[in-house]
């Protein structure tokens, strides 16, 4: 049995920071400057939810898990910024003592899905691993999912502000 936490952080794209200078000419240009560059400010929540008996209970609630239990994971993301996040992603590990569910993974929008098999160093829509074929030979063949540790989706149309993107995936225990 596992016990499991739900986690909120705020994570600033770019980081805006200012100097107060004196005076109030500079503090309208400071003002200007800011409305005309703006700053994205993404707001990311994963929230976990476990199937158990047909129903969904939240992870806070189900506190411990059993082998064989689902885990639905979310990714919620808001630009509570003043400029869009061109390029985002959102990525979500897939905790030691589970494997990924094949198929499981949606986005709202159009988001490309890849996966790590190497911890985040590289991500790919199906990545490979050498297998070592009868005549000796290595063959590259697709990873199976069990090998899976993170998920990322990638959106290339931008996060603007005050909008709103999900992510989810499910995950067995082991």
């Amino acid at each position: 049995m596992k016990t499991l936490k739900k986690y909120t952080t705020t994570l600033p794209v770019i980081a805006l920071s200012l100097l107060i200078l004196g005076g109030a000419a500079a503090f309208a240009q400071k003002k200007f400057m800011m409305l005309r560059t703006g700053r994205p400010v993404v707001k990311v929540t994963l929230s976990g939810m476990v199937e158990r008996d047909d129903t969904k209970v939240p992870v806070e609630k189900a506190a411990l898990v059993s082998a064989g239990e689902i885990l639905d994971w979310t990714i919620t993301s808001v630009n509570e910024g003043n400029a869009p996040a061109s390029e985002y992603n959102a990525v979500g590990k897939i905790p030691a003592g589970t494997q990924f569910v094949k198929g499981s993974a949606t986005a709202d929008g159009s988001a490309a899905v890849t996966f790590s098999i190497d911890n985040g160093k590289s991500f790919s829509s199906t990545p490979m691993v050498d297998e070592r074929q009868a005549d000796g030979s290595i063959k590259k063949v697709p990873a199976p999912v069990s090998m899976y540790h993170q998920i990322r989706y990638s959106w290339s149309a931008p996060l603007n502000e005050g909008e709103k993107l999900n992510a989810s995936y499910k995950v067995r225990l082991n």
